[in-house]
Protein backbone atom coordinates (compact mmCIF):
# COMPACT_ATOMS: atom_id res chain seq x y z
CA UNK A 1 0.00 0.00 0.00
CA UNK A 2 0.95 3.29 -1.02
CA UNK A 3 0.03 7.37 0.16
CA UNK A 4 -1.19 8.92 -2.92
CA UNK A 5 -0.38 12.60 -2.96
CA UNK A 6 -2.41 14.09 -6.01
CA UNK A 7 -0.38 17.28 -7.58
CA UNK A 8 -2.32 19.55 -5.95
CA UNK A 9 -4.39 20.74 -3.09
CA UNK A 10 -8.27 21.56 -3.79
CA UNK A 11 -9.45 22.13 -0.74
CA UNK A 12 -6.93 23.37 2.17
CA UNK A 13 -6.44 20.41 4.21
CA UNK A 14 -6.97 22.25 7.82
CA UNK A 15 -10.03 24.61 7.65
CA UNK A 16 -13.10 24.39 6.45
CA UNK A 17 -13.74 26.62 3.04
CA UNK A 18 -17.81 27.45 4.43
CA UNK A 19 -17.88 27.02 8.43
CA UNK A 20 -14.21 28.06 9.43
CA UNK A 21 -14.25 24.55 11.23
CA UNK A 22 -10.85 22.51 11.41
CA UNK A 23 -10.57 19.91 9.61
CA UNK A 24 -8.25 16.97 9.92
CA UNK A 25 -5.78 15.78 8.75
CA UNK A 26 -6.29 13.42 5.37
CA UNK A 27 -4.86 11.41 2.92
CA UNK A 28 -4.98 8.96 0.07
CA UNK A 29 -3.19 5.33 0.32
CA UNK A 30 -3.41 3.15 -2.95
CA UNK A 31 -4.65 -0.22 -2.27
CA UNK A 32 -4.98 -1.25 -5.33
CA UNK A 33 -5.10 -0.62 -8.92
CA UNK A 34 -7.66 2.18 -9.56
CA UNK A 35 -8.44 1.55 -5.18
CA UNK A 36 -7.68 3.71 -2.88
CA UNK A 37 -8.62 4.72 0.69
CA UNK A 38 -8.89 8.14 1.84
CA UNK A 39 -7.84 8.21 6.11
CA UNK A 40 -8.59 11.10 8.64
CA UNK A 41 -7.54 11.44 12.17
CA UNK A 42 -10.68 12.72 12.88
CA UNK A 43 -12.95 9.46 13.86
CA UNK A 44 -10.19 7.13 12.41
CA UNK A 45 -12.71 7.34 9.75
CA UNK A 46 -12.16 5.48 6.57
CA UNK A 47 -13.82 6.38 2.78
CA UNK A 48 -13.35 4.28 0.03
CA UNK A 49 -12.73 4.54 -3.82
CA UNK A 50 -13.42 2.68 -7.15
CA UNK A 51 -12.33 3.13 -10.26
CA UNK A 52 -13.15 1.79 -13.46
CA UNK A 53 -12.88 2.83 -17.49
CA UNK A 54 -16.62 4.83 -17.08
CA UNK A 55 -17.35 5.96 -13.34
CA UNK A 56 -15.86 5.26 -9.55
CA UNK A 57 -17.70 4.08 -6.84
CA UNK A 58 -17.21 6.83 -3.70
CA UNK A 59 -17.93 4.41 -0.88
CA UNK A 60 -19.30 6.98 2.10
CA UNK A 61 -19.57 10.26 2.75
CA UNK A 62 -18.52 11.86 6.30
CA UNK A 63 -20.08 13.82 8.75
CA UNK A 64 -22.05 16.73 7.38
CA UNK A 65 -21.95 18.78 3.64
CA UNK A 66 -18.97 21.02 4.46
CA UNK A 67 -16.98 17.19 4.98
CA UNK A 68 -19.15 15.92 2.20
CA UNK A 69 -17.41 19.02 -0.38
CA UNK A 70 -14.00 18.58 0.79
CA UNK A 71 -14.28 14.32 0.18
CA UNK A 72 -15.68 15.56 -3.32
CA UNK A 73 -12.88 17.82 -4.09
CA UNK A 74 -10.13 15.15 -3.10
CA UNK A 75 -12.08 12.75 -5.30
CA UNK A 76 -12.12 15.31 -8.37
CA UNK A 77 -8.08 15.38 -7.52
CA UNK A 78 -7.97 11.93 -8.34
CA UNK A 79 -10.44 10.92 -11.12
CA UNK A 80 -12.66 12.90 -13.25
CA UNK A 81 -15.32 10.24 -13.99
CA UNK A 82 -18.54 10.11 -13.02
CA UNK A 83 -19.69 9.42 -9.55
CA UNK A 84 -22.20 7.05 -7.98
CA UNK A 85 -22.21 6.49 -4.33
CA UNK A 86 -22.42 3.68 -1.77
CA UNK A 87 -23.28 4.38 1.89
CA UNK A 88 -22.57 1.28 4.06
CA UNK A 89 -24.78 2.52 6.45
CA UNK A 90 -26.74 5.18 8.08
CA UNK A 91 -24.14 6.61 11.32
CA UNK A 92 -24.12 10.42 11.07
CA UNK A 93 -20.17 10.07 9.90
CA UNK A 94 -21.05 7.71 6.72
CA UNK A 95 -23.43 9.46 4.81
CA UNK A 96 -24.38 13.15 6.24
CA UNK A 97 -21.78 14.55 3.30
CA UNK A 98 -23.98 12.73 0.38
CA UNK A 99 -25.21 15.85 -1.13
CA UNK A 100 -21.93 16.80 -2.21
CA UNK A 101 -21.99 14.45 -5.10
CA UNK A 102 -25.54 15.27 -6.17
CA UNK A 103 -26.91 14.70 -8.64
CA UNK A 104 -25.06 10.85 -8.48
CA UNK A 105 -26.33 7.68 -7.83
CA UNK A 106 -26.72 6.72 -4.15
CA UNK A 107 -27.10 3.28 -3.35
CA UNK A 108 -27.55 1.64 0.43
CA UNK A 109 -29.57 -0.91 1.93
CA UNK A 110 -33.26 -0.58 2.01
CA UNK A 111 -33.08 -0.28 5.86
CA UNK A 112 -30.94 2.61 5.32
CA UNK A 113 -32.59 4.39 3.22
CA UNK A 114 -35.79 3.90 5.74
CA UNK A 115 -33.68 5.28 8.66
CA UNK A 116 -32.42 8.37 6.31
CA UNK A 117 -36.06 9.00 5.24
CA UNK A 118 -37.16 9.27 8.73
CA UNK A 119 -35.70 13.07 8.90
CA UNK A 120 -32.24 12.45 9.89
CA UNK A 121 -32.97 12.93 13.12
CA UNK A 122 -31.15 9.65 14.80
CA UNK A 123 -28.11 10.80 12.73
CA UNK A 124 -28.09 14.72 14.64
CA UNK A 125 -28.00 13.36 17.98
CA UNK A 126 -25.17 11.33 17.11
CA UNK A 127 -23.59 14.15 15.56
CA UNK A 128 -24.10 16.25 19.05
CA UNK A 129 -23.00 13.86 20.88
CA UNK A 130 -19.60 13.03 19.23
CA UNK A 131 -19.37 17.20 18.94
CA UNK A 132 -20.45 17.70 22.78
CA UNK A 133 -17.55 15.18 23.45
CA UNK A 134 -14.83 17.05 21.21
CA UNK A 135 -16.05 20.35 23.14
CA UNK A 136 -17.21 21.31 19.24
CA UNK A 137 -20.00 23.57 18.73
CA UNK A 138 -23.90 22.05 17.44
CA UNK A 139 -23.37 20.89 14.05
CA UNK A 140 -26.94 21.41 13.61
CA UNK A 141 -29.51 19.24 11.83
CA UNK A 142 -28.69 18.26 8.04
CA UNK A 143 -31.16 16.68 5.91
CA UNK A 144 -29.90 13.57 4.71
CA UNK A 145 -29.74 12.46 1.03
CA UNK A 146 -32.32 9.73 0.67
CA UNK A 147 -30.37 7.10 -1.32
CA UNK A 148 -32.37 6.35 -4.29
CA UNK A 149 -30.67 3.15 -5.68
CA UNK A 150 -32.08 0.87 -2.64
CA UNK A 151 -30.18 -2.79 -2.47
CA UNK A 152 -31.80 -6.12 -0.76
CA UNK A 153 -30.19 -8.74 -2.49
CA UNK A 154 -26.51 -8.47 -3.89
CA UNK A 155 -26.39 -6.04 -6.53
CA UNK A 156 -23.20 -5.23 -8.80
CA UNK A 157 -22.13 -1.82 -9.97
CA UNK A 158 -20.76 -1.80 -13.48
CA UNK A 159 -17.64 0.49 -13.45
CA UNK A 160 -17.43 -0.09 -16.87
CA UNK A 161 -14.00 -2.19 -16.92
CA UNK A 162 -14.65 -3.44 -13.59
CA UNK A 163 -17.87 -4.69 -11.54
CA UNK A 164 -18.21 -3.66 -7.92
CA UNK A 165 -20.27 -5.99 -5.90
CA UNK A 166 -22.58 -4.33 -2.76
CA UNK A 167 -23.26 -7.50 -0.32
CA UNK A 168 -25.27 -7.38 2.92
CA UNK A 169 -23.59 -9.69 5.01
CA UNK A 170 -26.61 -9.92 7.40
CA UNK A 171 -27.06 -8.10 10.79
CA UNK A 172 -24.11 -6.75 12.69
CA UNK A 173 -23.01 -3.55 13.24
CA UNK A 174 -26.20 -2.78 12.06
CA UNK A 175 -29.21 -4.26 10.45
CA UNK A 176 -28.34 -2.95 7.35
CA UNK A 177 -24.47 -3.04 6.73
CA UNK A 178 -23.52 -2.71 3.21
CA UNK A 179 -20.07 -4.29 2.09
CA UNK A 180 -18.33 -2.98 -1.04
CA UNK A 181 -16.00 -6.04 -2.51
CA UNK A 182 -14.53 -5.52 -5.82
CA UNK A 183 -13.18 -9.29 -6.71
CA UNK A 184 -10.39 -7.93 -9.00
CA UNK A 185 -8.36 -6.49 -6.93
CA UNK A 186 -9.55 -8.43 -3.35
CA UNK A 187 -10.31 -5.59 -1.58
CA UNK A 188 -13.19 -5.23 0.28
CA UNK A 189 -15.01 -2.58 2.19
CA UNK A 190 -15.80 -3.78 4.98
CA UNK A 191 -18.02 -0.64 6.98
CA UNK A 192 -18.14 -0.73 10.59
CA UNK A 193 -18.97 -4.53 10.27
CA UNK A 194 -14.79 -4.19 10.97
CA UNK A 195 -12.90 -2.34 12.96
CA UNK A 196 -9.36 -1.54 13.41
CA UNK A 197 -8.11 0.94 16.61
CA UNK A 198 -10.84 0.93 18.55
CA UNK A 199 -13.85 -1.64 20.03
CA UNK A 200 -16.59 -2.56 17.94
CA UNK A 201 -19.35 -0.32 18.07
CA UNK A 202 -23.25 -2.00 19.62
CA UNK A 203 -25.27 1.03 19.96
CA UNK A 204 -27.10 -0.40 16.76
CA UNK A 205 -25.86 -3.96 16.80
CA UNK A 206 -27.09 -7.25 16.46
CA UNK A 207 -24.29 -9.02 19.06
CA UNK A 208 -25.58 -12.72 18.37
CA UNK A 209 -25.58 -12.44 14.74
CA UNK A 210 -22.59 -10.08 14.20
CA UNK A 211 -20.14 -13.26 13.80
CA UNK A 212 -22.36 -14.97 11.47
CA UNK A 213 -21.86 -11.56 9.38
CA UNK A 214 -18.16 -11.52 9.56
CA UNK A 215 -18.14 -15.21 8.34
CA UNK A 216 -19.84 -14.21 5.21
CA UNK A 217 -17.64 -11.81 4.54
CA UNK A 218 -14.22 -13.60 4.85
CA UNK A 219 -16.10 -16.08 2.19
CA UNK A 220 -15.13 -13.84 -0.11
CA UNK A 221 -11.54 -14.69 0.68
CA UNK A 222 -10.38 -10.81 0.95
CA UNK A 223 -6.93 -10.00 0.43
CA UNK A 224 -7.43 -6.89 1.65
CA UNK A 225 -9.98 -5.47 4.36
CA UNK A 226 -10.80 -1.94 5.09
CA UNK A 227 -12.72 -1.32 7.86
CA UNK A 228 -15.05 1.85 8.54
CA UNK A 229 -12.52 3.00 11.23
CA UNK A 230 -9.17 2.24 11.43
CA UNK A 231 -5.87 1.14 9.17
CA UNK A 232 -6.71 -2.16 6.12
CA UNK A 233 -6.62 -5.12 7.08
CA UNK A 234 -5.83 -8.66 6.54
CA UNK A 235 -7.95 -11.78 6.46
CA UNK A 236 -6.43 -12.68 9.59
CA UNK A 237 -7.04 -9.75 11.59
CA UNK A 238 -10.92 -10.29 10.54
CA UNK A 239 -10.95 -13.56 11.27
CA UNK A 240 -9.86 -12.71 14.70
CA UNK A 241 -12.22 -9.85 15.11
CA UNK A 242 -14.81 -12.33 14.23
CA UNK A 243 -13.54 -14.99 16.67
CA UNK A 244 -13.39 -12.11 19.79
CA UNK A 245 -17.34 -11.61 18.36
CA UNK A 246 -18.73 -15.03 18.41
CA UNK A 247 -16.82 -15.26 22.22
CA UNK A 248 -19.09 -12.16 23.13
CA UNK A 249 -21.84 -13.86 21.48
CA UNK A 250 -21.95 -16.79 23.44
CA UNK A 251 -21.12 -14.67 26.77
CA UNK A 252 -24.52 -12.25 25.74
CA UNK A 253 -26.22 -16.15 25.45
CA UNK A 254 -25.42 -17.13 28.24
CA UNK A 255 -26.45 -13.94 30.25
CA UNK A 256 -29.09 -13.93 28.73
CA UNK A 257 -30.03 -17.62 29.36
CA UNK A 258 -29.51 -16.79 33.17
CA UNK A 259 -26.42 -19.06 33.35
CA UNK A 260 -24.12 -16.36 33.51
CA UNK A 261 -23.97 -12.75 35.47
CA UNK A 262 -23.04 -9.84 34.00
CA UNK A 263 -19.96 -9.25 36.25
CA UNK A 264 -18.31 -13.00 35.21
CA UNK A 265 -19.49 -11.72 31.74
CA UNK A 266 -17.68 -8.22 32.13
CA UNK A 267 -14.56 -10.40 32.90
CA UNK A 268 -14.50 -12.94 30.85
CA UNK A 269 -15.12 -10.96 26.99
CA UNK A 270 -12.86 -10.00 25.10
CA UNK A 271 -13.82 -6.32 24.65
CA UNK A 272 -14.02 -3.59 27.11
CA UNK A 273 -16.63 -3.48 30.05
CA UNK A 274 -18.56 -0.52 27.88
CA UNK A 275 -17.67 -2.22 25.27
CA UNK A 276 -19.87 -5.52 26.28
CA UNK A 277 -22.45 -4.05 28.46
CA UNK A 278 -23.48 -2.43 24.92
CA UNK A 279 -23.44 -5.84 23.29
CA UNK A 280 -25.87 -6.81 26.49
CA UNK A 281 -28.03 -4.02 26.24
CA UNK A 282 -29.19 -5.38 23.12
CA UNK A 283 -30.64 -8.15 24.29
CA UNK A 284 -33.04 -7.36 26.22
CA UNK A 285 -36.17 -4.77 25.29
CA UNK A 286 -35.43 -3.20 28.91
CA UNK A 287 -32.36 -1.17 28.22
CA UNK A 288 -31.63 -1.19 31.93
CA UNK A 289 -31.20 -4.40 32.58
CA UNK A 290 -27.92 -4.87 31.62
CA UNK A 291 -26.40 -1.70 33.15
CA UNK A 292 -24.56 -1.31 36.29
Amino acid sequence: METYRPNRVAVDPDMSPCRGERYSVARWVKLADGVLVRRYDELDLSVGLVIGSCGCLVVDTRSNPDQGAELYAAVREVTRRPCTVVLTHAHFDHCLGTVAFLPAAVWAHARCRDDLARGGAAQYSEALAWSCSQQLPDPGLVPPVIPDHPVIDDVEVDLGDRRVLLTHPGRGHTDHDLAVWSPDTGVLFAGDLVEQGADPDFTDAYPLDWPAAMTELLRLEPQIVVPGHGDPVGAEFVTAQRDDLTALADLCRAVAAGDLDQPSALAASPFTPLTTRAALSRLHPDMETYRA
